[in-house]
């Protein structure tokens, strides 16, 4: 299973949220390409970083600092936040980034889907944030009125190949991760699932190893000291 250390960017700047909450945020670093580079020295090939702002706006106002992370790390980086066109998957992708993660435009946007799968494949992953067991939207701020479950069926269908599926009520509590929903969502897919949310400790990743997923996230734990990066890439491996 593969461990990805994620960096979400807000003006900027590496911060965290508290369950989805812009109001509840932690600045962790002003200079995410250092973080970048601590990921690598500590043994990661993979990383996720997320742009909060694109993601409630739509736009890429943090494209320039993914930019600099990109050429600071030779990791395979997987970015999300308000990639909502294929002009916007297209200059991140021309950026160099090795994936693309829709959110917000894979409900709402069902042409948008189709036409970026279409054309870039595995290039493309999707976003699906719970809440309540339905999907959230626009960075977490609504819920719509799609199942969870059902909505990640119609995405196999439509040729998806990875999904990354947040808990967001566990995100940032430091409570430990949503193991059985991974494990109904590994048991009823046929997808690469990438759980995020929650992962708080290498018993986590343990787990969700043995639940024969394809990568779990990993990103308050790491920023507080509570998983050691270099101890959680050898539990996952």
């Amino acid at each position: 299973m593969l461990i990805f250390p994620a960096i979400d960017l807000y003006d900027g700047k590496a911060v965290r949220l508290y369950k989805g909450d812009y109001s509840q945020m932690t600045v962790y670093s002003e200079n995410p390409s250092e973080l970048a580079e601590a990921f690598r020295a500590a043994g990661a090939t993979h990383m996720h970083l997320v742009d909060l702002e694109g993601a409630k706006t739509g736009e890429t106002p943090n494209l320039e600092t993914i930019r600099r992370i990109r050429a600071a790390v030779p990791l395979f980086i997987e970015v999300g936040g308000g990639i909502r066109s294929m002009d916007i998957a297209a200059r991140c992708l021309d950026a160099g980034i090795d994936r693309v993660i829709l959110g917000t435009a894979a409900v709402t946007d069902p042409t948008f889907l189709r036409a970026a799968v279409s054309k870039y494949g595995e290039k493309i992953s999707v976003g699906v944030d719970i809440r309540d067991g339905k999907v959230a939207i626009r960075g977490w701020t609504e819920k719509s009125a799609f199942d969870a479950f059902d909505f990640c069926r119609e995405l196999q269908k439509i040729g998806v190949r990875t999904i990354i599926c947040t808990d967001v009520s566990k995100d940032g509590a430091m409570q430990g991760t949503n193991r059985a929903l991974y494990g109904e969502l590994s048991k009823a897919l046929n997808l690469d699932i990438i759980a995020s949310g929650g992962v708080s400790t290498l018993e986590d990743i343990k787990a969700l190893r043995a639940l024969n997923l394809c990568g779990a996230i990993i990103g308050k734990a790491y920023y507080t000291g509570a998983i050691d990066l270099r101890e959680a890439i050898g539990a996952a491996t």
